[in-house]
């Protein structure tokens, strides 16, 4: 029997309806890798055996009786932002101690529904506000990859969603769910050599996900694959009468785009997009991706998105007015920590000083600063007008392209602690993500080669407005040319 760990979702599906090997199998080789990495790459931050293994019975019983679901007995991650019924739900943040919510997110029950797996729920940026996975209460998770310098730097996963890029990159769980506002799965997956999407706002539900920035904010999977991906993508999506933001349409089967031809599609490269300082293997590595997408049979444009320079300043008022407003419930009162004070504004303020991390007490201060009187209307209200303006600039891209292709990153994976120190240089690495999510578009990542250090770099596609399928459709072809980028060697088993 093959390393079952290393298999893709897809062939695990075809492996569990061949009866190769029983989801009971299957989901106990995951836990058993997960009790073995966990310690050094801090992935988990709770794990689910028993109710893994409960799931995976009734999945055994299900193929028996040939009552197959989409993703009968596939063990997955859940992101910690995403409320699981009587399981640890607290978007990695002290002041959410102890909270086990009664009630299921939309999406991880629509996984469950679909036959789904939860080996437990996975580490990430506090409240998903970072770029390094190093903001979380229970430690930064490690990656799973290393520079070939020789140095065994510890490396960064990227963030917010880091645990859910390393466990999937590391073989510690086929697939998870992930989360982004301004390129929290495309940038961990573009650091991991893992595949991640961003759907359009509105394609996942948001209820039972714990919000950062409302409007921002949106899940997708992150896969080993772009098939993966579609698949997980399928089963997460629907339509949500609990979120007004949910959009009603119907949820196309993206497999089924999967090795479909890309002849005559037409690829915007935007200019904007060729920053300052970004490393020349970045630019090396876009020019191989718009090869590949001209050797299919698709056309290159030229085309210019002139207000990018402004999305990320537009997007640090935006998203943390955003998270002052949503995180302000947090008060010690009802659920989560407390900390008790000499009255009750004692209290809120001990317990939100204690509860909350640096970058997520930073983000609050900066939120309620840009909402206050006097400069709501200099800051917000602005960084709303420039929002709409970078919308435009798309919908004007969309009368001459149909996807557009850029890097994901503007560098590879750094190591621990490398930019703590520097808010702004942590924030670049966002530049090349922030516009898909301030235009609602949807977005993916995908490995396209490995940096002068033999780390993963990835390039980005973006679509039209609930056109994921594209996305998968021309994704897929970078795979096939690019190839894939497992992690050339389990060096924590033996740490």
């Amino acid at each position: 029997m093959t390393d079952l760990t290393k298999l893709t979702l897809a062939e695990a599906r075809e492996g569990l309806k061949a009866k190769s090997f029983t989801a009971k199998e299957l989901t106990q080789a995951f836990l058993d890798s997960i009790e073995v990495a966990n310690p050094i790459l801090n992935t988990y931050v709770a794990t689910t055996a028993d109710r893994a293994l409960e799931q995976a019975a009734e999945s055994d019983a299900r193929i028996a009786r040939g009552e197959m679901r989409p993703l009968e007995g596939l063990p997955i991650g859940i992101k910690d932002l995403f409320c699981t019924r009587d399981v640890h739900s607290q978007a990695c943040s002290h002041i959410l101690d102890g909270f086990k919510p009664t009630y299921e997110s939309t999406v991880t029950q629509n996984l469950w529904d679909a036959g789904a797996v939860m080996l437990g729920k996975l580490n990430m940026d506090e409240f998903a506000m970072g770029s390094s996975n190093e903001t979380s209460y229970y430690g930064p998770v490690v990656s799973p990859w290393r520079r070939n310098d020789g140095s065994n730097a510890k490396l960064v996963p990227g963030g917010s969603s880091g645990g859910s890029a390393a466990a999937v990159a590391a073989d510690l769980c086929l697939a998870a769910t992930a989360t982004d506002t301004g390129g929290s799965i495309r940038q961990p997956a573009a650091l991991t050599g893992t595949v991640g999407i961003k759907p359009t706002y509105g394609r996942c539900s948001r209820w039972g996900i714990i919000a950062f920035a409302s409007s921002l904010d949106q899940a997708g999977p992150i896969a080993k694959t772009v098939r993966d991906a579609a698949i997980m993508l399928k089963a997460m999506a629907s339509h949500d009468p609990k979120d007004s933001t949910s959009v009603d349409t119907p949820v196309p089967d993206y497999e089924a785009e999967i090795g479909q031809s890309i002849k005559g599609l037409r690829v915007g490269i935007p200019k904007e997009y060729r920053v300052d300082g970004m490393a020349a293997e970045i630019e090396e590595l876009w020019q191989k991706g718009i090869a590949w997408l001209k050797d299919a049979g698709a056309t290159i444009h030229e085309i210019s998105l002139p207000h990018t320079k402004y999305a990320l300043p537009a997007y640090y008022i935006v998203a943390p007015a955003e998270a002052s407003s949503n995180l302000a419930r947090y008060d010690g009162v009802r659920y989560g920590l407390r900390v008790p004070g000499d009255d009750l504004i004692d209290m809120y303020e001990r317990t939100r000083a204690k509860g909350f991390g640096k970058e997520v007490r930073r983000r609050i201060l900066i939120g309620t600063y840009v909402l206050s009187a006097g400069y709501y209307d200099a800051y917000y209200l602005k960084a709303q007008k420039v929002r709409s303006l970078i919308k435009r600039d798309f919908d004007e891209a969309w009368e001459k392209v149909d996807v557009i292709l850029t890097p994901t990153t503007p560098s590879p994976a750094f190591a621990l602690g490398e930019k703590t120190g520097d808010p702004i240089e942590m924030y670049l690495q966002d530049i090349f993500t922030v516009t898909v999510n301030m235009a609602g578009l949807p977005g993916i990542s995908i490995p396209g080669g490995l940096s002068s250090q033999g780390t993963p770099l990835g390039l980005q596609l973006i679509g039209k407005p609930f056109d994921e399928s594209t996305l998968f459709r021309v994704g897929q072809i970078i795979e096939d040319a690019a190839g894939r980028f497992p992690v050339p060697e389990r060096w924590w088993l033996k740490s």
